[in-house]
């Protein structure tokens, strides 16, 4: 499975000054690239190569491989926005969405991700520097930091591209790991469910709640705090809001991470697998207040789920999605469905046979009711597989081509973990 590690780089202020260089030349030539490509209606790389590899070379100045990915970028920016698209994910074709996203050519940022290849970047994992291809030359010895856990990593499974990014005055490298999978368990005893929602981020069958009102009110605290800078507008509020803007995100980044690595922790040690709610276009299914609106769509759920597939991959864990409809009125106990059943948001209570229970621990038990009856009928989760996810930082990683290269061997892999250890000591 691919795994993406992101290392910060501690560039010079010379070697800062070429990698930011570097990085505004290939994302100016990539909208150029992206024009043409619109102009023309020619989205496919290596027709798109014949109409503006030469004029990228010479105007720019940027070598073969750098040129390459430049129009590589653009027709993967173009593929993900056709995907989205025809998923629904940009609105009705006649939305105002759908028509600014799809009636000009995509630009793309000056400081955006430029993919690099192992002509273009090479690693020195245990001097931890890097040498780097840049408009100026050959960048040598370029510092990076990284844990030892990423460092071994690095120099066992990195394989194919890496993209470099500049990102709040920091720069970061996103390297591709084909990281080995676990056995999976195909006779798991039972299954984990998890209850997601908005007043208890989620909760198992055994009745655990992880994220619940504490961090509500912390959420809470944040976005009034950012209500009242926004309607302020000086100077001052900018620049911190400027300095805050990532900061929940972040937080429930570290969140959804600590959630996922105990619910996988815990299937994995008891030998089960882990049942989910099944929640594609729920926030169009959904109809909500105003004011809730705002605490429903702030959190990622569906990073989340993406944690937990890939950490249960893996572990070897399996994943079960289930139908999440009615999970909230019925009965665990009796399998009475009633909406006069949900007592409150906290409580809920039979009206047939007069069980009482939690009421999310009630609705992720009928998850893990229906999981089983599932996975009894031999029907495996049909949800997509999930995207490349950092381990390193808080970028997203798009998917990348893996190169030729072969796996290290268990000799191999003791001796590099060894000198990284030894080195990092």
């Amino acid at each position: 499975m691919k795994l993406v590690v992101q290392v910060k780089l501690l560039p010079t202020p010379l070697q800062a000054a070429a990698l930011e260089a570097t990085l505004h030349a290939c994302n100016e030539a990539a909208s150029w690239v992206s024009e043409v490509a619109f102009a023309k209606n020619v989205k496919r790389n290596f027709a798109l190569r014949e109409h503006t590899y030469r004029e990228i070379k010479q105007r720019w100045e940027l070598g073969a491989q750098a040129a390459q990915h430049v129009i590589k970028k653009t027709c993967d920016a173009y593929r993900t926005l056709a995907a989205n698209a025809k998923a629904g994910n940009l609105g009705k074709r006649w939305s105002k969405r759908y028509l600014r996203a799809t009636e000009k050519p995509i630009t793309f940022r000056p400081e955006g991700a430029q993919p690099f290849d192992d002509r273009m970047l090479s690693w020195q994992i245990t001097d931890r520097t890097i040498s780097i291809w840049t408009l100026s030359g050959r960048v040598k010895q370029v510092a990076f930091t990284a844990s030892p856990e990423q460092l071994a990593r690095l120099a066992l499974y990195r394989r194919g591209e890496s993209d470099l990014l500049y990102r709040d005055g920091m720069w970061f490298l996103n390297a591709t790991c084909e990281i080995p999978e676990a056995e999976p368990n195909a006779d798991p005893e039972g299954f984990l469910g998890i209850d997601l929602g908005i007043v208890n981020i989620a909760t198992t069958s055994d009745g655990q709640i992880m994220a619940g009102r504490e961090l509500n009110r912390g959420r809470l605290r944040e976005r009034t705090l950012r209500t009242k800078l926004q309607k302020k507008n000086t100077p001052s509020a900018k620049r911190r809001l400027k300095k805050r803007r990532r900061k929940e995100s972040r937080r429930a980044r570290d969140i959804n991470h600590k959630i996922a690595k105990h619910v996988v922790a815990e299937a994995e040690r008891t030998g089960r697998g882990i049942a989910l709610e099944k929640l594609t276009g729920i926030r169009e299914r959904v109809r909500l207040r105003k004011p809730q609106r705002a605490t429903h769509s702030s959190w990622a759920f569906a990073q989340l789920g993406a944690f937990i597939a890939y950490k249960a991959k893996k572990a070897g864990v399996p994943v079960v999605y289930v139908d999440p409809a009615y999970t909230s009125r019925t009965c665990a106990e009796c399998g009475h469905i009633d909406k006069a059943n949900r007592a409150s948001q906290a409580w809920f209570a039979c009206r047939s046979c007069g069980f009482v229970d939690h009421a999310d621990r009630n609705s992720s038990r009928n998850i893990r009711a229906r999981a089983e009856e599932l996975w009894r009928r031999g029907a495996q989760s049909t949800a997509s597989v999930p995207p490349p996810t950092s381990e390193g930082g808080t970028g997203r990683k798009r998917s990348t081509t893996t190169s030729g290269a072969r796996s290290a061997s268990p000799g191999l892999q003791s001796r590099v973990v060894d000198l990284v250890a030894e080195r990092t000591t």
